[in-house]
C-alpha cells in the first residue's frame, strides 16, 4: 500500500560499538526511506558460549563480566514495560557506553534507565538470572535468521517473496547521514536479497568514531 511503511527488525547488543553506529545508521534510514525499526535484543555472551576457549583473553573476559548486565537490563526493561521501550532505552545505553566513554557499570546503566524514563532497579537485572529465558529466546529469534558465523546487529526485513530477508550489519563508521544512509540502505537491501549472496568484506582499517 501507498504510504505504508517496511517493517525492520534490529537485533542489538549494547556493549558492541559496532552494532551502535549501524543503529544511528538506521535511525537516519527511517528519516530518509519508508522504514520503521523495531528493536530486539541479542547478546554476544550467549552467541560465544560455544566457543569461550577459542577466544583471545581479553574479549572472553569481558564477555564473562561485562556483556552480561546491559542485555539483561534490556530484556528487562521490554518484559516489565513493553517493547517500544527498547529503543529509547539502547539509545540511552550507547550514548553512555560509546559516545560519552563511561563505559559499562551499574553506575552507567542506572543512569541510562533514568534518560529513558524507566526505573532505576531494573539495574538490578543485570546481575541475575531471572530473565535469561527471554534473553535467550529474544537471541534465537534474531540469530536463526542469519546463522552462528555473524555477530551483532542482525537486521530483517521482508523479503521479494515476504520471507524475512535477514544480514549481519553493515559495519560501518562513521554512521552515513541523509542521501548517503539511504544509498547505503538500498545497497545493502540489493545484496542482501539476491539468491545465493551470502558476504562482502574487508580489513577493518578504522576504529568506531562516534559523532
Amino acid at each position: 500500500m501507498a504510504g505504508e511503511k517496511v517493517r525492520a527488525d534490529f537485533w542489538f547488543d549494547p556493549v558492541c560499538p559496532w552494532a551502535w553506529l549501524t543503529s544511528r545508521w538506521m535511525l537516519e534510514v527511517e528519516k530518509v526511506r519508508p522504514v520503521e525499526v523495531h528493536w530486539h535484543v541479542m547478546s554476544l555472551a550467549v552467541l560465544n558460549e560455544p566457543r569461550l576457549d577459542e577466544l583471545p583473553d581479553e574479549y572472553r573476559e569481558m564477555l564473562e563480566k561485562t556483556a552480561w548486565g546491559p542485555v539483561r537490563v534490556a530484556i528487562a526493561a521490554e518484559r516489565e514495560h513493553g517493547s517500544a521501550v527498547l529503543g529509547p532505552l539502547y539509545t540511552a545505553l550507547g550514548t553512555r557506553f560509546h559516545v560519552q566513554g563511561e563505559g559499562v557499570s551499574r553506575d552507567s546503566m542506572a543512569a541510562a534507565l533514568r534518560d529513558a524514563g524507566l526505573p532505576a532497579e531494573l539495574v538490578d537485572a543485570a546481575g541475575s538470572d531471572t530473565y535469561d529465558t527471554e534473553l535467550r529466546a529474544s537471541h534465537k529469534q534474531g540469530i536463526e535468521l542469519v546463522g552462528q558465523e555473524v555477530g551483532t546487529p542482525v537486521i530483517a526485513v521482508p523479503g521479494p517473496d515476504g520471507e524475512p530477508c535477514a544480514f549481519f550489519g553493515p559495519v560501518v563508521t562513521p554512521s552515513p547521514k541523509g542521501e548517503a544512509a539511504a544509498k547505503l540502505w538500498d545497497g545493502t537491501l540489493l545484496v542482501a536479497s539476491t539468491p545465493g549472496f551470502y558476504e562482502i568484506k574487508r580489513t577493518r582499517t578504522e576504529r568506531p568514531i562516534f559523532d
